[in-house]
């Protein structure tokens, strides 16, 4: 064999050679995508702990795979398919993946089995001081509100010819809750989950852009100035009791929230009984950072080229971002009225932070009411809103979970 015939047969078993064959431009074109998340994660820091994860897992599956059946492949979507498709899928079925899958089919198995995003709400849990919305009770009705963006864009969805299952995981993107997203969507619609996952956790990232114009727009300087008065001191007994209590009552009343919602009160109990300090310390930091690298890169490797890039995948952004602002929407709105019925004691921006995203958008509550008065401190009075919305979204997965699963 001359060295023009080896030479052809290294090119044609190359990467290289795969672009320009079998549709492999597609892998291209995701490749340039996941040098644009790289990018945002690292030089606009958006949500950069998972982003760049994600883009990496991006890359890799792009870069690997090439069409099913790829020997190289670090991810085989059709093994998934053949699971989902099994008239009696249960975890024995996870041997063929073990078997002929790659690195991260294997690793993928934790976000398929509902493990890291649970792991990340235990993790959350115990980073989280609930005591603002114990002080402020009424607190659960703005992180109630604030689900308002998961149902409009779930209708909107059904009208754009989604189905209810899809529809359902497209519309949780409105609770701004990624692991939440995560855990709907791989039950309900686990092909969407790549275009659904990065969806989530860039408009959580672009919170300090999206949210503000809204708050200006639904709002009045008068409003925007409310100062609020400092809440109540809450006891470590009421810290103690309010997980193991939001946990039996919740988890009755939708049993499918358990992962979720067991998870974080578990969390916070470690957080807050003061015996285990060292679990909290674990489960905030080294766990935490350890369920964080694979989610992320799990994550990335969904958005396999045959997969993301359709006309569906533009339809999700869209509907992502109205689910977001309407949810920021439905917040403020409740916090207008309830501004109305205090007297003008509450400041309806706090209503924003009933989103998800902790803390970002409560810091975000707090520098618009600086901006409009500067000795406004609304920082505390909005992370009660911004806990409960972690509650809430919780619960609307749940719901929407025992609906469609």
């Amino acid at each position: 064999m001359d060295i023009i015939e080896t030479l052809k047969i290294l090119w044609n078993d190359s990467g290289f050679h795969s672009f320009f064959v079998n549709g492999g431009y597609k892998n291209l074109i995701m490749i340039i995508v996941s040098f644009g998340l790289l990018f945002m994660g690292i030089k606009w820091k958006f949500e950069p702990l998972l982003l760049v994860g994600i883009a990496f897992g991006c890359l890799l599956v792009n870069v690997s795979n090439f069409g099913p059946g790829s020997t190289d492949a670090l991810y085989h979507p059709e093994l998934w398919d053949n699971f989902l498709n099994s008239a009696h899928p249960d975890y024995h079925s996870y041997g063929a993946i073990m078997r002929e899958g790659g690195l991260l089919d294997i690793l993928y198995i934790g976000v398929k089995a509902g493990i890291y995003p649970s792991l990340i709400f235990l993790g959350v849990g115990a980073m989280t001081d609930f005591g603002p919305l114990i002080a402020n009770p009424k607190s659960l009705l703005l992180g109630a509100a604030a689900q308002m963006g998961v149902f409009l864009a779930f209708f909107g969805a059904v009208c754009l010819g989604f189905t209810g299952n899809e529809a359902a995981s497209i519309g949780i993107i409105g609770g701004a809750d990624g692991p939440t997203a995560i855990f709907l969507t791989t039950r309900l619609a686990p092909h969407l989950l790549g275009p659904i996952a990065i969806a989530a956790y860039s408009y959580m990232a672009l919170i300090p852009m999206i949210q503000p114009p809204l708050m200006k727009l639904l709002t009045t300087e008068k409003e925007r100035k409310i100062k609020m008065e400092q809440a109540r001191q809450v006891s470590k007994t009421e810290k103690i009791i309010f997980p193991i209590i939001v946990s039996v009552f919740v988890i009755l009343l939708l049993p499918s929230t358990a992962p979720l919602v067991g998870c974080l009160m578990l969390g916070n109990l470690w957080r807050e009984c003061g015996v285990t300090e060292r679990l909290s310390d674990t489960v905030q930091n080294a766990l935490m950072n350890i369920v964080t690298v694979f989610l992320g890169i799990s994550v990335g490797s969904t958005t396999a080229a045959a997969r993301f890039l359709t006309p569906e995948t533009l339809k999700i952004v869209a509907l992502g971002l109205i689910a977001f602002c309407f949810s920021t929407i439905g917040g403020l709105l409740v916090g207008k009225i309830m501004c109305k019925l205090s007297g003008g004691k509450i400041n309806p921006l706090i209503g924003s932070a009933g989103v998800s995203a902790v803390p970002m958008a409560a810091r975000v509550s707090q520098i618009e009411g600086q901006k409009a008065n500067p000795s406004n401190f609304l920082l505390m009075h909005a992370m009660g809103p911004n806990v409960a919305g972690v509650i809430g979204s919780a619960l609307a997965a749940g719901f929407l979970l025992a609906v469609f699963n």
